[in-house]
């Protein structure tokens, strides 16, 4: 090409973030000149995106919470759609986020311009119509699992299935007392890390519950200890308000995820990408959630899936206990999480298999298939 490869990316979080940094250094080790825009965080950013507003302004969760952001969303994606078919770029990715990113990519298309969708949204457990919509938004589908890309292939959207760049990154086996010594804790001994999400909502939500679930372990379970990683600052003084009045041997991490996981025995968790992360860590984990009663009480009726936590979705049947929004009070997770802690193996004896199929150096795959798409390999 006479001038740089322009890819465009936009991720709504961080997590999408951390995938969106991956497949730029990717496609810079795949292509030698190569220039990004769009929308990310610090990472992305480090990897030389031109990002035009912060990622922060995308993060919204729930049904009912997102419609007093509403009228921003729009009209910022109205602004990028202008933007971008200005800038003309070779390839559009959005970086899931996809009720914000699948309307993006739509418009785009039909600009001219072709577009990628890098992570699918839980189409085959509920609005499996929205389907259509991305067969008319994007010209391929990237998934990180291959259940997914079998329901794709199904309804005739072009679609590859990359692994996820987590099992890339997590080793096979965990060293659990390095991990402990990395963070000060007894090498022996009981540990549990506790989870809540990197959400400011989340946290509000099942901050307190887990932390009193983890005062009634420790009634059960005498000398046991916590870790507790912090998403960000905001979140770590969030929780610092909340243990002001409990007595708990709990470390805070400012971050750290993976070590926390590495050094403990189980894991208290919300629903969501970390519930990933744990499984690649081999851990045996309770998954908790809860949302708003009014979202809660759209998403049973829409929701087709009878499991909501990646590790059952994967194994296709009901490997981790689930409780969600009423069903999650301390007493049941201290109860369901205490028998793990004694016999976590009948749990993770799957976990690693999975692993080796999510294991296929994903950026680079993804890379791959972008170029491909748009004719430079």
């Amino acid at each position: 090409m006479s001038r740089p490869l322009r890819v465009a990316l936009v991720a709504g979080e961080s997590s999408g973030d951390i995938l969106g940094a991956g497949l730029m250094q990717a496609l810079k080790a795949q292509h030698a000149d190569v220039e990004f825009i769009g929308v990310g965080g610090s990472r992305m950013q480090a990897e030389g995106l031109q990002s035009y507003f912060p990622l922060e302004r995308l993060a919204v969760m729930g049904l009912v919470e997102v419609l007093g952001r509403l009228p921003e969303l729009l009209a910022r994606r109205k602004r990028l759609v202008d933007t971008l078919i200005q800038q003309r770029p070779d390839v559009f990715i959005g970086i899931d986020a996809p009720d914000f990113n699948l309307g993006l990519e739509l418009k785009l298309r039909r600009a001219g311009i072709k577009t990628v969708h890098y992570v699918s949204p839980s189409v085959w457990a509920w609005r499996q119509k929205r389907v259509l919509k991305i067969r008319d938004a994007c010209d391929l589908m990237l998934t990180l699992f291959p259940f997914e890309a079998k329901f794709y292939d199904a309804h005739q959207v072009p679609v590859r299935f990359v692994g996820h760049p987590l099992a890339d990154a997590i080793p096979l086996c965990a060293d659990r007392a390095a991990a402990r010594q990395a963070l000060g804790l007894p090498v022996d001994g009981l540990v549990v890390a506790l989870m809540p999400g990197s959400r400011g909502g989340e946290v509000a939500r099942l901050g307190d519950l887990f932390l009193s679930a983890a005062e009634r372990l420790r009634a059960m379970r005498p000398g046991i200890r916590f870790v507790m990683p912090c998403a960000s600052p905001e979140r770590r003084l969030q929780l610092e308000q909340m243990l002001v009045t409990r007595d708990l041997p709990l470390t805070l991490l400012d971050g750290r995820s993976h070590d926390a996981l590495a050094a403990c025995n189980a894991v208290l968790i919300a629903s969501g990408t970390a519930t990933l992360e744990a499984l690649l860590f081999k851990r045996p984990m309770v998954v908790a959630y809860s949302v708003a009663p009014m979202t809660y009480r759209i998403l049973r009726r829409l929701v087709k899936s009878p499991y909501v936590a990646l590790p059952n979705l994967l194994a296709q049947r009901l490997l981790v206990p689930e409780l969600l929004q009423d069903a999650a009070t301390p007493e049941a997770l201290a109860q369901s999480l205490s028998p793990l802690l004694d016999d976590g193996d009948v749990q993770t004896e799957g976990f690693d298999s999975i692993h080796r199929t999510l294991r296929c150096d994903a950026s680079s795959q993804a890379a791959d298939a972008v170029l491909r798409l748009v004719g430079v390999r």
